[in-house]
């Protein structure tokens, strides 16, 4: 007579590891019915509880990934989320506190993400096309918004779910996610005319960047105000490579009346005009004060004597998602346009 084998769960989990886990796969391991598993992953009320626990559990330890095609032919959805990603060096931690945040929004959730590279050089609305045109996500998220950005205003035409890191002039709303420049470049001049400064000079981002206008109209709001001197910094930007920005301020000080305080709107930029100044003889609460835009605690730990202003990235990152999943969900877009200080 034939020998019977019996497995128990974790056995027929562990046999089921060695291949592609599926919908039968997690059924038979957990002693139920396929619909019934089904369900249980898809977090139907109906399934008790105890049961959506115990398939998910089951599901994780068999690696189970959904059939996404599937999925697609049967919702409409491919439960993607689309990342536009910057790739310069001068925020540090930029790219990986945004997905941080982001990913804590999605937590919980069917969504996964795709990260695409946003070229400084380009708003890259060739790959947003592609991801309408070939229905790769369900919405989109990019950063360094234009102030008649064509990645904008070709989702609006679309009607497709985005929310943008950054605002922009259209007259028609759309849903993003900003950080006060303004008040960042207001209160560090405020801060640096506290200090007995008389002359200020600013880093700015690139003129066609929104936020790059809010920094400037905070800074001169802000000088005007105390009748303080002022310089922009001509030739540098917040994209410039710090061996630029330190060349830049090492030679303004062989020039006539350089300035005696700094806003930056970053840290590398910040630590590369501290370089130049000292090349020059300078010293930081000396001769100079620098109040600088901050996104990890790098500046503080290395320069301790520079005045930082926090920007948390993460939690921007956080906002972006959930309201993504918001205006995926047919949110009035009014609801969602959220500005952080």
């Amino acid at each position: 007579m034939p020998k019977i084998k019996i497995e128990n769960a974790k056995s027929q989990t562990r046999r089921a590891a060695t291949g592609k886990a599926t919908l039968k796969t997690i059924a038979e391991a957990a002693n139920l019915a396929v619909t019934t598993v089904s369900r249980a992953l898809a977090d139907d009320p109906l399934i008790s509880s105890t049961t959506r626990e115990r398939v998910r559990e089951i599901a994780d330890r068999m690696g189970y990934m959904p059939d996404r095609a599937a999925q697609r032919l049967k919702t409409g959805k491919t439960n993607v989320i689309g990342v536009l990603l910057d790739q310069h060096e001068e925020i540090l931690g930029f790219g990986t506190s945004l997905l941080y945040g982001v990913t804590k929004a999605l937590k919980g959730t069917p969504y996964h993400l795709i990260v695409m590279p946003n070229f400084l050089d380009s708003s890259n609305v060739e790959a947003v096309e592609h991801i309408v045109r070939n229905n790769l996500a369900d919405g989109i998220i990019f950063t360094r918004t234009e102030v008649l950005d064509p990645r904008v205003r070709l989702l609006i035409e679309k009607d497709f779910p985005f929310v943008s890191h950054g605002r922009t002039e259209f007259t028609t709303p759309h849903p993003f996610v900003d950080y006060d420049n303004y008040a960042f470049a207001y209160e560090a001049a405020r801060r640096l005319r506290a200090k007995g400064r008389h002359k200020l000079t600013i880093i700015l981002p690139p003129k066609h960047l929104t936020f790059s206008q809010h920094m400037l109209h905070g800074f001169m709001t802000a000088v005007r105000e105390a009748g303080i001197a002022y310089e922009l910094a001509e030739g540098i930007t917040l994209d410039s490579t710090a061996g630029m920005v330190r060349d830049y301020f090492r030679t303004r000080l062989q020039q006539p009346d350089p300035p005696d305080a700094l806003i930056c709107p970053g840290e590398v930029s910040a630590m590369a005009a501290i370089t130049g100044l000292s090349d020059g003889g300078w010293t930081l609460g000396g001769e100079y004060d620098i109040v600088a835009k901050q996104t990890s605690r790098l500046l503080s730990d290395i320069q301790p004597g520079v005045e930082a202003i926090y920007e948390d990235l993460t939690a921007a990152g956080e906002c972006l998602g959930r309201l993504l999943l918001k205006r995926i969900d047919g949110a009035e877009i009014d609801n969602l346009q959220v500005i952080l200080s």
